[in-house]
């Protein structure tokens, strides 16, 4: 595969760091700010959120977003909205063909809904994201559906969703522009049970850049 040229961020870079394979992650990322999140391995699915800074009830719609936009899936332009309507943040720029809104977050109970009893005890992307919100006094309510960055979930002709191995490779990235002051939260997917990370979570490398 050719190597992958990335857009210079402008701005300085107030953030650089790696995200560890299964860990989870916040920040807050200032209106116009670019958060670039690279695939540093590849075949790695990163789970997403965001709320409005100092509004939490106002977060990420994945109804609101699939509607404007008339697609299931994120490229570069896509608008994310808000649940009042709102452009939170926009896809500036990807070297992935798209990325998912609709495969959801892992949990322990979804782990041993699909996979059996055995794995009930393993980490999940929920777990992840309980953690990060309660840095800002979020909790189980403030759940909602995420997007999952670099995740291939294909619909078939009659309806049926896969999890299949991504599209991804070592170095892609994708990039997102906050059009409002928001929290972004990850969670570095530690699924293990199908290909959403080629059953072995990879670490992950997370830039901030933009003047504040």
């Amino acid at each position: 595969m050719p190597a992958v040229t990335m857009p210079t961020l402008s701005g300085p870079v107030s953030l650089d760091e790696v995200i560890p394979a299964r860990a989870p992650w916040d920040h807050i990322v200032r209106k116009g700010q670019t958060l670039r999140i690279i695939d540093l391995e590849g075949n790695q699915a990163v789970d997403f959120l965001m709320y409005r800074l100092g509004d939490d009830a106002e977060r990420y719609s994945a109804q609101d977003t699939i509607a404007a936009q008339g697609n299931i899936f994120l490229r570069a332009g896509s608008v994310l909205l808000s649940n009042e309507g709102t452009p939170m943040a926009r896809v500036t720029a990807t070297a992935v063909a798209y990325h998912d809104t609709i495969g959801g977050a892992c949990s322990c109970e979804s782990n041993t809904l699909r996979y059996g009893f055995h794995t009930k005890s393993q980490h999940a992307c929920v777990e992840n994201f309980l953690f990060a919100n309660s840095h800002h006094g979020l909790g189980k309510r403030d759940m909602v559906s995420n997007i999952n960055w670099f995740m291939n979930v294909p619909v078939e002709a009659d309806g049926a969703l896969g999890i299949v191995d991504g599209i991804s490779a070592p170095g892609l990235f994708v990039d997102l522009q906050a059009q409002m002051d928001i929290v972004a939260v990850i969670s570095n997917c530690p699924q293990i049970n199908n290909p959403c990370n080629g059953f072995n979570p990879t670490p992950v490398r997370v830039i901030i850049a933009g003047a504040v």
